[in-house]
C-alpha cells in the first residue's frame, strides 16, 4: 500500500520539495524548511492521493482508511509539543490548511486553534496564566469552524457576515473599536452567541469532541476541492481533477498572547518591485489573517521598510518611531530570528541554483 501521510517536524521530515504533487505545495515545503533547518511547526500532510481516493470511494471509506494513520500522526505532534489532543488541561491544539500543488482559488481557508473545547478553554487559560489569550483564542475557533467548516459564510459580497454582525453588536454595545479591547466576559459572551447562531442557523451543536472537529476539518478540505468555485478554476486553467489537494495539520503557535507576541508574513524579496530585500509586515496581538484584514495597520518588520513605507505615506520620522515602530526597533531578538532564517533559505536556493547549473 502507498503512503498516505507524511510526518514533519525537529528538523526531520519524511517528505521533501520535489514531492510536490504528492505533498501539494504546503506540504512538500514544509518538509523542506525543516531538513533545512527552518523552526516551523510540527505537523503531517495528507497526501494529494487520499483526496482521488476520497472522490472515488466516498467520505466513510477514506476516514476508515487513514484513521489508524492519523491518530499515530498526532501523537506524532504530540510527543513533541509535550501536550495531549483532547485533553483538557494540556491540550494541543492544530491548525488546518488544504495544499494543492498548485495555488487555487476556491479552496478551504485556514482553520486555527482546532482543539478547543469548553473544558480545553479552561485549561489554556491556567496553563497560560492568560484567560484573556484562552478565550480569544476559542472565539477565533468557533468563528473559523462556523465559517469555513460548517458553511456559514456569506454567499454573495453583499451578504452580511453573520458573526462580525454579531461581533459588531458586542462592540457598539460596549463603546469599542478594535477586536483587542474586548474583555474576557465580551469575549466568553462572543462564543455564546456564536454557537447559538450555528445552531440557529444549522439545526446542530458545535462540536465538542476534538476528533469530531479534526475530522470535520479534513474532510472540508477535500470537499472544497470539488466546490463550484475550484471546479471553475481548473477548467478555465486545464488543471485536471485527479491532481487533487493535500491535507496540512500543524501544531498551533500563538501570536495573540499579549503585547509580546505577533503574526506576520514575510518576503526575501520586495513584492512590489522585486527588488533583493527582505521586508514583511507584522501585527502585534494578533493572529492568522488579521494582518492582511485592514483590521489593524500593520507595522514593517525592517526599519528600512519602515521608513520607506512612512515616506510613501507622508508620515515623518518621529510619527513613525513613536507609532509605528519596526520590529527590529520594538521586538529585536524576534526581528534577528527572522533575518537569520530568510538566510537559511537564501543559502538553500542558492544551492538549489548550483546544483541545476553546475
Amino acid at each position: 500500500m502507498s503512503k498516505r501521510i507524511y510526518t514533519f517536524g525537529n528538523g526531520q521530515a519524511e517528505g521533501r520539495s520535489d514531492m510536490k504533487n504528492l505533498l501539494g505545495g504546503k506540504g512538500a515545503n514544509l518538509a523542506e524548511m525543516n531538513l533545512i533547518g527552518v523552526p516551523v511547526p510540527p505537523g503531517f500532510t495528507i497526501t494529494t492521493e487520499v483526496c482521488t481516493e476520497y472522490n472515488q470511494k466516498g467520505k466513510e471509506a477514506v476516514v476508515e482508511l487513514i484513521n489508524e494513520d492519523v491518530k499515530k500522526a498526532v501523537a506524532h505532534i504530540e510527543s513533541i509539543m509535550g501536550t495531549k489532543f483532547g485533553d483538557p488541561e494540556n491540550p494541543l491544539l492544530v491548525s488546518v490548511r488544504s495544499g494543492a500543488r498548485v495555488s487555487m482559488p476556491g479552496m478551504m481557508d485556514t482553520v486555527l486553534n482546532l482543539g478547543l473545547t469548553d473544558k480545553a478553554v479552561e485549561g489554556i487559560a491556567q496553563k497560560s496564566g492568560n484567560p484573556r489569550f484562552a478565550w480569544d483564542s476559542y472565539r477565533r475557533f468557533v468563528q473559523m469552524y462556523g465559517d469555513v467548516v460548517l458553511g456559514m459564510k456569506p454567499k454573495s459580497k453583499d451578504d452580511i457576515d453573520p458573526f462580525e454582525e454579531i461581533m459588531d453588536e458586542v462592540k457598539e454595545q460596549k463603546g469599542i473599536v478594535n477586536d483587542t479591547e474586548l474583555s474576557v466576559e465580551d469575549l466568553k459572551l462572543l462564543v455564546k452567541r456564536f454557537k447559538a447562531a450555528i445552531k440557529e442557523r444549522t439545526g446542530n451543536d458545535f462540536p465538542d469532541c476534538p476528533w469530531e472537529q479534526l475530522w470535520g476539518a479534513i474532510c472540508a478540505v477535500f470537499d472544497s476541492w470539488m466546490n463550484e468555485r475550484a471546479i471553475y478554476y481548473r477548467r478555465m486553467n486545464q488543471i485536471p481533477e485527479e491532481w487533487g489537494t493535500a491535507v496540512n495539520v500543524q501544531a498551533m503557535v500563538f501570536g495573540n498572547m499579549g503585547n509580546t507576541s505577533a503574526t506576520g508574513v514575510a518576503f526575501t524579496r520586495d513584492a512590489a518591485t522585486g527588488e533583493d530585500i527582505f521586508n514583511g509586515e507584522y501585527l502585534i496581538n494578533a493572529q492568522g489573517e488579521d494582518v492582511v484584514a485592514g483590521i489593524r495597520t500593520p507595522q514593517q518588520i525592517t526599519t528600512e521598510g519602515s521608513r520607506r513605507w512612512a515616506k510613501l505615506q507622508g508620515i515623518s520620522e518621529e510619527e513613525r518611531a513613536s507609532k509605528y515602530p519596526s520590529l527590529e526597533e520594538s521586538m529585536p531578538a524576534c526581528a534577528k530570528d527572522l533575518i537569520e532564517t530568510q538566510q537559511k533559505l537564501e543559502n538553500y536556493f542558492k544551492d538549489m541554483q548550483d546544483l541545476a547549473n553546475p
